[in-house]
């Protein structure tokens, strides 16, 4: 017993010094010897962070290589979108459309911080509000549904539409904030609730008082309106004179929520891990799920449809009893089961916005790592100061869009942001300006004979081109304002236009309950203005992933962890 006592102490004890030994040796520079998070003072960095949180409505989406735009039916017969082998990085997607609930929450935080009674920020909340007149058909009795799609609760957990892609841009920069927000509470760097005690006075936040992530890591003492350091919380004090924040050292703010990538979208969609077992690769998809068709192989389900579609014409949900598809318009998300990486509705229900500028070809001799179209490079708009400028509440800037609806720039609290200029791109190889939509997009303009001053080339006499025979030369609709201030709108009647594709037209991807089959295949692109909304296009967010591309280690002889 004394023996086995005496053992038992031994182990403890090698235990605590390899504990000791190891806490030691993490917490010592490997650089200099030096150590690393001392009470005494130095260098202080966040040495024991794991892997990035999930954020809330993320899945996890480990990157890889794939074959993107691998179209099975050309029906047109165009081309678009050949198929080219591309690498995706790893990230997050929403698990689902973005709903209806989820988009009423961001019209309430803007109607409750920014009051309509004030002139100022009328405007504002309208340019947020989705267009519910997308349901009206002129040969069909919807109007309930342009009244109560978006509000009443029967559809709370449906797909939102009616949303044009801006629209969606400001929404995930919306919501950037409020989960970094909570974040910051949860971690006590800021007081329990402070959302909502900001504004001291009327107990709530308000528009001068507004959080944005890039301000706090990038000038935290001006967020919350420069009211941060008299509601930081009890790890935001280090003592009456010094507030400790939240930076990127900590790696407790989540990178930005966004639209995903077109390339990611379709590897999301695709789900191919669920075709590979241990190192070999069994099978072909389609579609989101597995096989070559649209209904259910499982015994259990077996020709159940997977997916909310139109089945044919004047089909949007089978017979009466035994529907098909359980739907005749969208239907709630999770309906119907998830693809291989846990993800919902990837096929039908609604079509989705992307990130992407849309051009027929891929360029995938110029990138084939994380492919996108629409980089526009920015800068912080630097003050008098020397500092970054703030946007603030008296001062906003809209923008009427040529459909007349009106969005504002930026909200209060965020940076304002320039293009670059020379001194970024001055002898740089890898970017040499600030917009790149139209970067080796096929176009005249992109060739070394066209020279966007004159529209033609400086350089060689036999090579002049004019510049109306661009290939992307879409009608500009333009808009003007009378005496009274009435806007004027005119369309563009040119019959000499060779395109609808310009710089802000965007890619959406997957088929929606009102289109066939043919368009529930992941590879299958369409384009629509950045600027129109329809009931069959809603969005879901995306999120880079910082770190390690796996979050498991696999080797041959054992499966891969979910």
């Amino acid at each position: 017993m004394k023996i086995n006592h005496l053992i038992n102490n031994n182990i403890v004890l090698v235990f605590a010094i390899f504990f000791i030994y190891s806490c030691g040796k993490n917490n010592q520079s490997r650089g200099t010897g030096w150590s690393i998070n001392s009470k005494k003072g130095g260098f202080q960095y966040n040495t024991d962070f794991d892997e990035q949180e999930t954020g809330p409505g993320l899945v996890f989406i480990e990157g890889g290589t794939y074959t993107k735009g691998q179209v099975q039916d050309d029906v047109m017969h165009d081309w678009n979108n050949s198929p080219n082998q591309q690498h995706v990085m790893s990230f997050y997607i929403d698990e689902t459309e973005v709903t209806n609930i989820m988009y009423l929450e961001y019209l309430d935080w803007i109607k409750a911080v920014f009051p309509q009674d004030q002139p100022q920020y009328k405007q504002l909340y309208e340019g947020a509000l989705p267009d519910t007149l997308v349901w009206r058909n002129q040969l069909g009795y919807v109007e309930e549904l342009t009244t109560n799609y978006l509000r009443h609760p029967a559809y709370a957990e449906y797909p939102v539409v009616g949303v044009n892609w801006l629209q969606a841009v400001q929404f995930m920069e919306w919501r950037t904030d409020r989960v970094n927000e909570y974040i910051l509470e949860r971690e006590a760097y800021v007081q329990k609730d402070v959302r909502y005690t900001t504004d001291f006075e009327n107990g709530q936040v308000d528009a001068n008082s507004t959080f944005n992530t890039e301000t706090y890591l990038r000038r935290p003492e001006t967020t919350y309106g420069g009211k941060i350091d008299s509601i930081a919380g009890k790890r935001g004090i280090k003592n009456d004179t010094v507030n400790v924040y939240a930076g990127i050292d900590k790696g407790l703010l989540l990178p930005s929520y966004r639209l995903p990538t077109e390339s990611e979208w379709e590897y999301a969609a695709l789900a191919l891990v669920g075709d590979r077992e241990y190192n070999a690769y069994r099978g072909k998809k389609k579609y989101p799920w597995s096989g070559e068709y649209t209904r259910s192989e499982k015994r259990r389900t077996e020709g159940d449809q997977l997916a909310n579609f139109k089945l044919g014409k004047g089909d949007y949900g089978g017979i009466a009893g035994w529907s098909d598809d359980g739907a005749d318009i969208t239907i709630q998300v999770k309906s119907y089961p998830p693809n291989d990486f846990g993800v919902y509705d990837m096929a039908g229900n609604v079509a989705e916005w992307v990130l992407d500028v849309y051009r027929p070809i891929v360029d995938d001799e110029a990138s084939d790592f994380n492919y996108y179209r629409g980089n526009i490079y920015l800068k912080d708009a630097i003050g008098e100061d020397g500092k970054a400028k703030i946007v603030d509440a008296d001062q906003l800037v809209y923008d009427t869009l040529p459909n007349g609806k009106v969005i504002i720039k930026k909200l209060p609290g965020q940076i304002e942001k320039i293009p670059i200029d020379e001194e970024e791109t001055f002898l740089r190889q890898n970017f040499t300006e600030s917009d790149n939509r139209n970067y080796r997009d096929g176009d005249i303009e992109s060739t070394r004979f066209f020279s966007r001053f004159g529209g033609e080339s400086e350089d060689d006499e036999s090579n002049k081109r004019p510049e109306s025979t661009a290939m992307y030369d879409a009608p500009t609709p333009t808009r003007s304002r009378d005496d009274d201030g009435k806007i004027i709108y005119n369309k563009d009647k040119s019959g000499k236009r060779t395109s609808l594709i310009t710089d802000e037209v965007r890619v959406y991807k997957g088929g929606s309950w009102k289109d066939r089959a043919y368009w529930l295949d992941p590879a299958q692109r369409r384009y629509l203005p950045q600027y129109i909304s329809t009931d069959h296009i809603g969005f879901r967010g995306a999120m880079s992933r910082v770190g390690s591309k796996s979050k498991s280690k696999k080797t041959a002889r054992h499966k891969r962890k979910s």
